[in-house]
């Protein structure tokens, strides 16, 4: 069973795993059977969903009202985490000539009343700033936190993709704590283990979110000299750990990082929720850690 845990020191209790909803649009599923597949990773804890105005050409924050709407008692036990700042050239939108970020005021409330229309909710548990805007002015974006938590339309803030500059930037102008930084952490990808964004969290007690666990599929799949390293040495250690799948193994090794990281899953079947469930049992040496380093690296540490 997945436990809550407080994701930072003035922040909320999530699931240690958080379902995501990404691809909800490709899951071809209807209005029941999105509300089914809620209730059965609820079951296991996963209490904790992630989502982005953006996701599925704008249309998987409505596509998961749908279901919760068929049970509105479901919102008391689930919370909501989305994303708002990435402006896509879509049919929607045929005015915009290139995709651009926005972090304005005029913006954030913008997306956020639309938000919770979308998914048919009066409140946000947790709203991230999805990408870096390179125009953002921290007092503006401050300020619009605190009239969204102030009117209770959000309770919580925190942002995905910062630097640790960035994430400091922000931090020094709000008046609510962020919660987390939402950052791509997989056996492929070591940028946030190496630029010291990990690091930055685990002085200040905040625990990231994880996205891409699974490298996007390129772990199981990908033909690069560096991913077959990778797959050949996670099979290695899922033999000598008692692991069914290297997907178990990939979370082991996501949350053996001392930051203690939240991995989203990306699937909608139940089953392949069950695995990242099945890896919280599992735990990682030191050295099997490092050998997937290397695995990757294609060299030593030293």
């Amino acid at each position: 069973m997945v436990s809550k845990v407080t994701i930072a020191q003035q922040g909320p209790d999530l699931s240690e795993l958080v379902q995501g909803y990404w691809r909800l649009a490709e899951w071809n599923m209807t209005p029941q059977q999105r509300l089914t597949f809620l209730k059965q990773h609820i079951d296991l804890g996963i209490t904790t969903v992630d989502h982005a105005d953006i996701y599925g050409n704008y249309e998987c924050e409505t596509l998961f009202g749908e279901g919760l709407k068929l049970d509105p008692s479901i919102r008391s036990q689930i919370e909501i985490v989305t994303k708002c700042d990435i402006n896509l050239c879509t049919d929607k939108f045929p005015k915009r000539k290139v995709n651009y970020y926005d972090t304005s005021s005029a913006h954030i409330y913008e997306s956020v009343n639309n938000s919770l229309s979308r998914l048919g909710v009066e409140q946000i548990d947790v709203l991230l700033i999805h990408r870096p805007d390179a125009l953002m002015n921290a007092d503006e974006v401050a300020e619009a936190f605190s009239e969204l938590h102030k009117v209770g339309k959000v309770k919580h803030f925190g942002v995905s993709n910062f630097t640790p500059r960035q994430f400091d930037l922000l931090q020094s102008r709000v008046s609510k704590p962020l919660v987390t930084n939402q950052v791509e952490i997989n056996p492929l990808n070591f940028d946030v283990v190496d630029d010291g964004t990990l690091d930055q969290l685990q002085m200040q007690r905040v625990r990231p979110m994880a996205w891409s666990c699974l490298g996007g599929g390129s772990i199981f799949s990908g033909a690069t000299e560096q991913a077959k390293r990778v797959r050949a040495e996670l099979d290695l250690i899922r033999k000598e750990i008692g692991a069914k799948t290297i997907d178990e193994v990939i979370y082991a090794w996501v949350r053996r990082l001392p930051s203690n990281p939240l991995p989203i899953i990306g699937s909608g079947q139940i089953k392949r929720v069950e695995t990242a469930v099945n890896a919280l049992s599992l735990e990682l040496t030191r050295e099997q850690w490092y050998r997937v380093w290397v695995a990757s690296k294609g060299h030593g540490v030293a």
